[in-house]
């Protein structure tokens, strides 16, 4: 018997479930159809892949190995169908990006916009998701392009820098602070209730860290999963929130206020998994997120 896609489509759904009757559910089919269609691989390979004896079904030495390799098969099979339907003249494609929240609020917005503009063919997925889960689903080819920031990155991750980001505290029209222009003392912040991104995220991590190097007590009022919430937070409020310059100039209602010390800048960067395929779509949108940047300067 010839190994066969479904095949492999199948094994993958039982070792993921760890289960039978979830996986076929999972795959739209019958269970005693599923369980056929993976004895019938088991035979052709000679081997035993599932353990079916405990109250779970699990991997066999030899199914672990064989999961990995036929895992790997079907992401380079989809990047063959991505590449057999990319056209080099940009008429039609389809781009996957993956974005830390703060560049939801003053990056993606501009960039989608003028590459959707200039390249109505090609359909974009944006997410928004922690650095962590971008690197993951890059290695796993969930997406073609992230946006995060530098530092230590996953075995496997391709790391090109952007540009240059500077942090401020930023407040609303209606805050105390509004319109002042000489840098705040850090350790007057211990008097301003804030509102910061979520402490699993990258940028929430780096204020954290500097405001510990400065030995500052703050007070985090509100704990927000998106850049935007926290701008439409900061609007409507006397709470101040920490976000990249670059924010506060697609916002001119709010207001960024250096702290003294000043905050760390840091370097956003696009990720790719290396040797991945690169579409036409994917090389555009890198060029175009390159040279907005330049004019941004």
């Amino acid at each position: 018997m010839t190994v066969e896609l479904r095949h492999l489509r199948y094994l993958l759904a039982v070792a993921e479930q760890a289960n039978f009757t979830r996986a076929a559910e999972e795959l739209h089919i019958s269970q005693p159809t599923l369980s056929q269609q993976i004895k019938q691989l088991e035979k052709a390979l000679g081997v035993q892949l599932l353990d079916r004896t405990g109250r779970s079904v699990r991997l066999t030495d030899a199914g672990a190995t064989y999961v990995d390799h036929a895992r790997q098969a079907l992401r380079d099979l989809e990047a063959g169908q991505r590449a057999v339907l990319d056209v080099q003249d940009l008429t039609r494609g389809h781009l996957r990006l993956a974005v830390t929240p703060t560049f939801t609020a003053y990056l993606v917005g501009p960039l989608t916009g003028a590459f959707w503009a200039a390249y109505p063919g090609i359909s974009l997925d944006v997410r928004e998701m922690t650095q962590d889960r971008i690197e993951s689903a890059l290695l796993a080819d969930e997406l073609d392009l992230g946006v995060a920031f530098s530092g230590e990155h996953l075995p496997g991750i391709d790391s090109a820098p952007l540009l240059t980001e500077s942090l401020s505290l930023v407040v609303g029209r209606r805050h105390p602070l509004a319109g002042r222009q000489a840098p705040l003392p850090v350790a007057e912040v211990a008097d301003q209730p804030l509102a910061l991104l979520s402490t699993y995220f990258a940028t929430r991590v780096q204020i954290d860290a500097y405001f510990a190097e400065q030995g500052a007590q703050v007070q985090v009022a509100v704990d927000a999963n998106s850049a935007t919430a926290l701008i439409e937070i900061v609007l409507r409020t006397d709470l101040a929130t920490i976000l990249p310059d670059a924010v506060t100039r697609e916002h001119p209602e709010l207001h960024p206020i250096p702290l003294e010390p000043a905050l760390p800048t840091r370097t956003p960067c696009l990720l790719r998994r290396e040797s991945a395929y690169q579409s036409a779509a994917l090389r555009e949108f890198v060029r175009m997120a390159r040279e907005m940047q330049k004019l941004d300067r």
